[in-house]
């Protein structure tokens, strides 16, 4: 007796249902052909030179403060604001000062009032000692006690003097204009004598401060010629190294340089970009024409190392190519080797790539073409 369910019908369904599924599956679509930008490797000259990033300062800055301690009434500036010579920037409590000053000039009347009875008693004794109703000495003790009240007189003038300029003194005005570049108090801050409460960055001449590493250091030197050009402007100012720190920062382990620039000032806090020419001999890349390739062209390896996507005419298709890398002249790096004029190369876009991808050449307006096409 067979206990087996019948299979044959459902054998049939499975192999309807495999037979429909087959039916439905759809063709994978190939991966699109991603359109580059190439640009053709020349050889460019150029003078071998290096940039460094500057700002523009003042060549003066005084930080400003109280040359005496108390509270912090007011201050009458902020950051930015432009101020002229002698004007008030902030202001102390004064009303101890102020009463110092009162008791000074009290002090003062009263020495005057010893004074002039001292000179009244001399004159009188002055007088008697002619007729011969006093001896000489005692003449001369008056004499002595007029000097001692003239003596403290002037002290306490010289006192009250002192008292009045400390009044004074609760007042901080700025000698010269220019911008306010700091504030270093706010009002209700008690605040030393001497500590900074205000900077102010002086008008006249400027200076673009950058830091150059210790190994090139030595080649910049005093008086020489550079030329500095404002950020996102193509004019270049002439300018010339006036200073370069002796120790380097303690952090950094860079040294500050200063070039003076010429008129007309650029403003205050711009940023700039100095170039300075390489010694004679100091740098590989010194040479009549050079290999320029622009930053967006080039990546970093896995393992290491800067390379370019070389495009291949023939088959259409990139490869990974090494370059050793020099200096940076702009936004483009001076190739030392790796490249040989007349080669093709990625542009832009080299992060979306990949070893042996096929590719079309981007003509602009929304054209492609085939291999072996000129950028």
């Amino acid at each position: 007796m067979n206990f087996l369910p019948p299979l044959r019908p459902l054998a049939a369904a499975v192999f309807l249902c495999l037979l429909v599924g087959g039916c439905s599956r759809q063709p994978v679509a190939p991966e699109p052909v991603r359109s580059v930008k190439l640009l053709q490797v020349q050889l460019h000259g150029t003078q071998p030179q290096r940039v460094y990033a500057a700002d523009i300062r003042a060549r003066t800055e005084a930080h400003l403060g109280f040359r005496v301690a108390g509270k912090l009434l007011q201050r009458n500036v902020e950051l930015g604001q432009t101020v002229q010579a002698g004007q008030v920037l902030a202001q102390l409590d004064a009303q101890d000062y102020a009463l110092g000053a009162q008791a000074a000039q009290a002090q003062v009347q009263a020495a005057q009032t010893q004074r002039d009875l001292a000179q009244a008693d001399w004159q009188r004794f002055s007088a008697l000692q002619s007729e011969g109703f006093i001896s000489p000495v005692e003449l001369d003790r008056r004499r002595a006690s007029l000097q001692a009240a003239q003596a403290q007189l002037q002290q306490a003038q010289a006192q009250a003097t002192v008292q009045g300029n400390q009044s004074g003194y609760t007042r901080l005005r700025t000698e010269a204009a220019g911008v306010v570049t700091g504030v270093h108090a706010e009002p209700g801050q008690v605040v030393a004598a001497g500590t900074p409460v205000v900077t102010v960055a002086l008008d006249g001449p400027r200076d673009a401060v950058f830091a150059v590493p210790e190994d090139v250091r030595g080649q910049l030197a005093l008086g020489q010629a550079v030329r500095v050009q404002l950020w996102g402007s193509d004019r270049m100012l002439p300018g010339t190294v006036r200073e370069v720190a002796a120790s380097a920062d303690p952090v950094t382990r860079t040294f500050l340089a200063k070039v003076a620039l010429s008129e007309p000032a650029p403003a205050l806090g711009a940023t700039a970009q100095v170039h300075v020419p390489a010694a004679a001999g100091a740098a590989q890349d010194a040479a009549a024409s050079v290999l320029l390739l622009p930053t967006s062209a080039v990546w970093q390896q896995t393992q290491g190392g800067a390379a370019v996507w070389l495009f291949d005419a023939d088959s259409s298709t990139v490869r990974a190519q090494p370059v050793e890398l020099g200096a940076v002249q702009g936004n483009a790096f001076i190739v030392r080797s790796g490249l040989t004029p007349g080669q093709q190369v990625v542009a832009a876009g080299t992060h979306v790539l990949a070893q042996g991808q096929k590719v079309t050449v981007y003509q602009g307006k929304g054209q492609t073409k085939g291999a072996g096409a000129q950028p």
